[in-house]
């Protein structure tokens, strides 16, 4: 049976671009979606969880840094993508990841999906992932390691930081402001020109009105501070 994440590339056709993710999970089988429509062919998957077990059809699995050196002894590839396949509010670990794969050569690509709208104003960061039915709008900007999830949307002029994630169908107004590492939770509304510190979750469904300071766990309607983040 062919094997269908690893197909060879046909006469005639461009070669594929090599590819390797750190996250053995979930947002690693839409990463491995996306990628493949867009001419990346799988070469690794990098996790943490000793007992992950193989995600794709012929795609190794590797454990840990040791298991990335033991890989990168064994790659001659030139060339090669990386995409960090972590979410929720691990912004901490994507980051400290995507800068390990730049130390080692592996370049952090930033992909959008075909059904995403992105305005040609929008500054998207170095290994920044755009999901499906996503829209940012004109003359937002987001850092390195950044998640816009499924169904979220990023209005005018917003800024987020690095490592920030904006979970499904969560929603931006215009003019947001979103520290580094921070988390907007699935179906969360921020209001237009509010401010989210660093390391800030929000919770699923919160209507955040106020601006938010560094290190807190808020949620509700209207949002209010529950407790501090235990990652700060």
């Amino acid at each position: 049976m062919a094997d269908p994440y690893n197909a060879e590339v046909l006469p005639g056709t461009s070669p594929a671009i090599p590819l390797v993710m750190w996250g053995a999970s979930g947002h690693a089988k839409v990463l491995h979606e996306l990628t493949r429509s867009q001419g990346y062919h799988l070469l690794a998957i990098f996790d943490n969880a000793s007992d992950s077990p193989p995600t794709f059809l012929g795609v190794p699995v590797f454990i840990g840094s040791a298991g990335f050196e033991q890989w990168r002894r064994q790659t001659t590839l030139e060339g090669v993508c990386g995409l960090v396949a972590i979410g929720g509010a691990r912004g901490r670990d994507r980051l400290d990841i995507q800068a390990r794969f730049e130390l080692d050569a592996v370049t952090p690509v930033t992909v959008v999906h075909r059904t995403a709208f992105v305005a040609e104003t929008v500054t998207l960061g170095p290994g920044t992932q755009v999901l499906a039915q996503t829209a940012i709008s004109a003359d937002a900007r987001l850092g390195a390691a950044c998640i816009v999830n499924t169904a979220a949307s990023v209005d005018h002029e917003c800024l987020l930081g690095d490592g920030v994630h904006i979970a499904p169908g969560a929603r931006l107004a215009g003019c947001v402001e979103v520290g580094d590492r921070t988390l907007v939770g699935a179906g969360a509304v921020v209001l237009p020109r509010v401010r989210l510190g660093h390391d800030v979750i929000v919770g699923a469904g919160a209507i955040v009105i106020d601006d938010v300071p560094d290190g807190l766990v808020v949620y509700g309607n209207p949002a209010r501070i529950i407790r501090p983040h235990a990652q700060t």
